[in-house]
């Protein structure tokens, strides 16, 4: 999501290193091309604004330790105000019993974030939780999400008439509340926010009594997505958002814009379509991702989650059967643009590795290419000659260049390996 904006902040701020000096001319360039930059991200002007005149007030008169470099100096600075304005980390709902009413306009994935966000409190916080589907007026609505949650073994409310009104089915699982920890409310959403949505959404909220107002937002939409949750904060008490689409293209404003602007904090992020593609919200490691600096945290909890065994081959030790072991592990945390994403300052390799057109799609035939080899070639691959290469594909059912590309993925993962393995570059993570 915020590839554009982090590439344009690294430029800006790697000029400072080659400056030299912290000047109030440079500080004032500097802070000129980042508030284009984020007004380019589509973020909200009184945000751009606020967080100029913040960071301009850091770093005017600012002294540079001899320890670090007036661009290590920005980017501590850029990168407390990012913290600052992305607001506190998001609370999990520890309370031990709690009703929570999803809210939100057609489109935005409400559906599908309140089976993710039931699967995720189900799964990672061990609750007992109960979906209930108030929207009678899309159709199949409440099919998908009984879908949903039998696929992921969810309860779900089911006793639900075709003649039931959101109101209706609201007073009938008001009955059966208290034998769950955790009772999830979609309601119905509309094209555009109207009186009769609003009045409908208060109505259920006083007959559940809900814990919770969480407004799902969708990324892509931008300004009008903060726009959006302005209009239903007005109308009802909003108690968090939950961002949507995270993975896809939009320039970022929507993430950057919303807690500031509604003074809501988002404690949800939704990042693809599986049912565990939803996480915490943490502002620190959003903004560590901004500034290029990855996100090893939430790298170790998503290998945790998917059970993946902390071994790693000893150094020089790595070949194409260890690569083999990690192309697996790396399905298991989201492919390989799911594991990249989470590494501090590797925007070079992944340059790389689209060049060499690998993404996730091809994990599964570059196994079939490794499978197809001996075990001398996986051992060693500096003997795979054109020969060898042509047999391999011809066994593996590929091209010869999905081979060749297989060995280029290999040699730039072994140069990336012996820089993760690295004992002093770990010590610098933690």
């Amino acid at each position: 999501m915020f590839s554009n904006l982090t590439d344009k902040l690294i430029a800006i701020i790697s000029k400072i290193g080659k400056r030299g000096v912290l000047t109030e001319e440079v500080v004032n360039s500097t802070i000129r091309e980042i508030r284009v930059s984020l007004l380019e991200a589509d973020v909200a002007l009184p945000v751009v604004k606020a967080f100029s005149a913040n960071l301009k007030e850091k770093l005017i008169g600012q002294k540079v330790l001899n320890s670090i470099t007036p661009e290590q100096t920005v980017i501590k600075a850029v990168y407390d105000e990012l913290v600052a304005l992305l607001g506190e980390a998001g609370e999990v709902l520890v309370r031990k019993r709690g009703k929570i009413l999803m809210l939100g306009l057609q489109g935005t994935g409400k559906t599908t974030t309140s089976a993710k966000l039931a699967h995720l409190l189900k799964n990672k916080f061990n609750r007992k939780v109960l979906l209930v589907s108030l929207d009678t007026y899309r159709p199949a609505a409440i099919e998908q999400l009984k879908i949903l949650a039998t696929n992921n073994s969810i309860d779900f409310f089911n006793e639900i008439l075709p003649t039931d009104t959101p109101i209706d089915i609201a007073k009938k699982a008001v009955k059966v509340q208290e034998k769950y920890d955790v009772v999830i409310y979609d309601t119905a959403g509309r094209t555009h926010i109207d009186e009769q949505m609003m009045d409908e959404v208060i109505e259920v909220h006083k007959i559940v009594k809900s814990d919770e107002l969480l407004l799902v937002i969708d990324s892509m939409m931008g300004q009008d997505a903060v726009n959006t949750a302005k209009t239903f904060q007005n109308a009802v008490p909003l108690t968090g958002l939950v961002l949507t689409r995270a993975d896809g293209d939009a320039r970022g404003g929507a993430i950057l814009s919303a807690k500031y602007v509604t003074n809501c904090q988002v404690k949800f992020i939704c990042n693809g379509e599986k049912i565990n593609d939803i996480d915490q919200f943490h502002p620190e490691r959003i903004a560590s991702r901004i500034l290029d600096q990855g996100d090893v945290m939430s790298l170790i909890e998503k290998a945790a989650e998917a059970d993946i065994p902390d071994v790693m081959p000893a150094p020089g030790k790595f070949d194409l059967n260890s690569m083999e072991q990690y192309l697996k592990q790396l399905e298991k945390i989201g492919g390989l643009s799911g594991f990249m994403k989470f590494l501090p300052g590797v925007k070079k390799i992944k340059e790389n590795l689209q060049k060499a057109n690998v993404n996730d799609k091809t994990i599964a035939r570059q196994i079939a290419v490794i499978r197809s080899m001996t075990k001398a070639e996986r051992c060693d691959p500096k003997i795979l000659n054109a020969s060898r290469r042509r047999r391999i594909a011809k066994g593996c059912g590929q091209e010869v260049a999905d081979v060749n590309r297989l060995v280029k993925q290999f040699e730039m993962a072994k140069v990336m390996f012996s820089k993760y393995n690295n004992p002093e570059f770990l010590k610098q993570l933690m």
